[in-house]
């Protein structure tokens, strides 16, 4: 199965705050918000031209630099691993907004140009006003808006441990999406050394090693596609995977991601990291025994742990406070820092 013969994420039209907190957010499935942005004066500016576009964003560049990640028209626009996962196949680079965007006007014409990506920028200290001009309704004034800018690029598969809307304002983009439960079948990378942060897929969508990454059949039966045309929008719930592809020579995309949880809790992935350090390397008897222990305390497959405990002495297992968070940050730091 090919990406052209999966299932086509839903369309939803005339999305307000509302519908989208009370339907769209609850279902927990990604959703195309049709032009939902389609009314942003910089989708505007890209709609007129390419350099309509770069003339907006140049009149509100602050002059801070931005990190590039370019290469060689070898990777054919997929910034990835190089083959023995031990570097990179891109280099990156600090430069200005301008050179970076004059990079690309000049490298349009050319068949099968070097990959330029501008990646994961905030715009409130490099675009100054950006938000204000271009609001997005759905997220609160406290979610920065961030500018991914290049050409016709790809980010392998991957996971945020975020909620996402991701905003095309210029070019077209492509996103192939999988469950969380997919995990176990995406052939995720070195978790200490990635491209950009979080661990990414081995498999490339495009072309798929079956032979090497069989279970990735599975994934793809369970995966779905969306494209995005200028003024369009997509919602990603948390934790998703998605493959990215720019599909013009120039796209500009702007993305929101927050939260839902409270502030005060530290990032899963800390802890994942931690027990794979602490819990994966047991002999497999107590493995099973930590595995029970995982299940009723943080899982809670028994329902709740401290129900037999009075309300003020349950502890972190009641409600959490800040205080519960810095006792367990405290005995966490004793046992990192001891012999």
């Amino acid at each position: 199965m090919s990406t052209s013969s999966l299932p086509r994420t839903p369309h939803y039209y005339d999305v307000d705050a509302g519908r989208f907190r009370n339907e769209i957010l609850p279902a927990g499935k990604p959703a195309i918000l049709k032009g939902l942005v389609a009314d942003w004066p910089a989708v505007a500016a890209g709609r007129r031209s390419d350099e309509a576009l770069v003339a907006y964003l140049d009149a509100m560049d602050s002059g801070a630099p931005v990190n590039v990640l370019s290469a060689s028209a070898n990777i054919d626009g997929r910034f990835f691993y190089s083959p023995d996962l031990r570097g990179l196949n891109f280099e990156r680079d600090d430069m200005p907004l301008a050179r970076a965007l004059a990079a690309l006007l000049e490298l349009r014409p050319v068949v099968r140009p070097p990959a330029i990506a501008v990646q994961s920028t905030p715009t409130p200290g490099l675009l100054p006003g950006f938000a204000e001009a271009n609001r997005l309704a759905l997220v609160g004034p406290e979610v920065a808006p961030r500018i991914w800018i290049g050409n016709a690029i790809t980010t392998a598969t991957h996971f945020d441990m975020s909620y996402n809307i991701a905003c095309a304002v210029a070019g077209r983009r492509r996103f192939t999406l999988f469950p969380p439960d997919q995990l176990k079948n995406l052939y995720l990378g070195p978790f200490d050394f990635t491209p950009a942060g979080p661990p990414v897929s081995l498999v490339d969508v495009a072309r798929p090693d079956l032979d090497r990454y069989p279970a990735y059949a599975t994934a793809l039966a369970a995966a779905e596609v969306a494209e995005l045309e200028p003024g369009d929008a997509i919602y990603i719930p948390y934790c998703w995977f998605h493959n990215v592809e720019s599909l013009d020579p120039f796209t500009v995309l702007i993305n929101y991601w927050w939260s839902e949880t409270p502030a005060l809790l530290g990032p899963p992935l800390t802890a994942l990291v931690h027990a794979m350090a602490s819990v994966r390397g047991l002999p497999p008897v107590e493995r099973e025994v930590w595995r029970e222990m995982f299940d009723h305390f943080v899982f809670e497959t028994h329902g709740d742990p401290a129900a037999h405990l009075p309300p003020d002495r349950r502890g972190p297992l009641g409600e959490m406070t800040p205080q519960h968070v810095a006792r367990l940050r405290a005995v966490l730091s004793e046992a990192f820092n001891s012999p």
